[in-house]
């Protein structure tokens, strides 16, 4: 089968949808499909593009089977919602040209965010006469609303269309979790028409903690005997990321526990200059990790933190809740407690879930763990066993591609009259 996948993040970025698109992309070519995918030059979360991929309109390459066309893309040094908004119009319309040169697929897989991939997909099936799947990891329209990110009526009226329309044109409309499948079709869509393609961890997670034990990471960064509290990936608005920051200065006194941040975002620099205001010296700020580096951090990790802004319940399933878990890292949510994140941490029995942008009780969730390590311990096995039973590649890869082979076989055109009512 010949597919076309249409997304903004794929390799060599190794955070969040990036890392799906690719295990999903690699399975499939693995599995002896023809997998184009038409995508971004690598840049997230760091909003910056390397240099080897800058200055060129189109790019090709290939790796593990899978053929990839990048796009040029406006990527601002500080993004918000205006330059957010020239951001994804530039790559949608850059993309829609390479896509037309790739010739005709048998399916289409359009990944949102950017939701504006949906009509992307629309369109080119329609030119094609070809069935495609919106796959929706984040609903874009809601989280804009819900974080007033965007204000304005006539915007927002519009996004809800665009959305309406893909979900409409879509053959099937796939999430990652049962909370977003529920928005979905309470939006008006057919139950049958929406499926989950549930997140796919990585499984050299499974055994981290009895390959490491952390010393190193702990040794190089001078941590050894800390209780290390960590946050880990985007540091963007939706985390909320000032809780940790609130709950470091309320412990301040507290020399055993160092907290930290690893990764980048657009709230990093903040989130830093508010640190060093603050003269918080249990609280150190680490880049994106390699690989290794990353693997021994949450091995050292005693207590991950997964926080969330108020308003955000079932909008976003941020993937470091399937990386942590896999890592057998126990967990403390700072989230809505109508999320998939709380709803996942207390249903798998990795942690504790509190009230979220409320450091007292953060903080007392902390110690309160950090006085028993009998606790923690099981906590860590049994964030590894949920995760294994629920989100390991042998279940979640070849049900995706059974979605997908099904899709393409008993897609039909749509006649004349549904067409023209659409």
């Amino acid at each position: 089968m010949r597919i076309l996948v249409l997304s903004i993040n794929y390799w060599p970025d190794e955070t969040g949808i990036a890392a799906f698109n690719t295990w999903r992309c690699e399975y499939l070519a693995a599995r002896g499909h023809q997998v184009t995918i038409c995508t971004a030059p690598p840049y997230y979360p760091e909003w910056r593009v390397p240099e080897r991929y800058r200055g060129k309109l189109f790019q090709r390459e290939t790796r593990n089977g899978v053929t990839i066309l990048r796009s040029w893309m406006f990527v601002p040094q500080k993004p918000n919602a205006k330059t957010r908004i020239l951001h994804e119009a530039s790559f949608l319309a850059s993309s829609f040209v390479r896509a037309l040169c790739v010739g005709k697929p048998d399916l289409i897989f359009a990944v949102s965010p950017p939701l504006g991939l949906g009509l992307t997909a629309a369109t080119l099936g329609r030119l094609w006469n070809v069935p495609f799947i919106f796959d929706v990891e984040d609903l874009q329209p809601d989280a804009a609303v819900e974080l007033g990110m965007i204000k304005g009526q006539s915007i927002i009226r519009r996004l809800y269309q665009i959305e309406s329309l893909a979900y409409r044109r879509a053959a099937l409309v796939s999430t990652i979790t049962e909370g977003m499948r529920e928005r979905i079709v309470q939006k008006g869509i057919d139950p049958k028409k929406v499926v989950l393609f549930p997140p796919r961890a990585d499984s050299s997670l499974y055994t981290l903690r009895d390959r490491f034990d952390g010393s190193a990471f702990r040794e190089k960064h001078g941590l050894a005997g800390k209780l290390i509290v960590s946050h880990s990936g985007n540091m963007g608005v939706k985390q909320g990321l000032e809780v940790i920051l609130e709950a470091a200065a309320k412990s301040r006194e507290w020399e055993e526990i160092q907290y930290l941040f690893v990764g980048d975002g657009s709230m990093r620099t903040q989130l830093e200059a508010e640190a060093r205001v603050r003269k918080l010296s249990n609280v150190r700020f680490l880049p994106l990790l390699d690989n290794d580096a990353f693997g021994q951090m949450l091995a050292a990790t005693d207590i991950a933190l997964i926080t969330q802004q108020r308003v955000v319940s079932d909008i976003v399933f941020p993937s470091k809740t399937v990386t942590l878990l896999s890592a057998g890292c126990p967990v403390i949510a700072s989230v809505n407690s109508g999320s998939e994140v709380a709803r996942t941490v207390l249903r798998s029995g990795a942690g504790l879930v509190v009230e979220p942008e409320n450091a007292d009780v953060l903080l007392e969730a902390i110690q309160e763990l950090a006085k028993s390590p009998e606790t923690l311990a099981r906590m860590s096995v049994q964030a590894r066993n949920f995760a294994i039973e629920s989100w390991h590649e042998l279940y979640t890869l070849p049900r995706m591609e059974e979605q997908f082979v099904n899709c393409s076989k008993n897609w039909r055109l749509p006649s004349v009259k549904a067409a023209s009512a659409d």
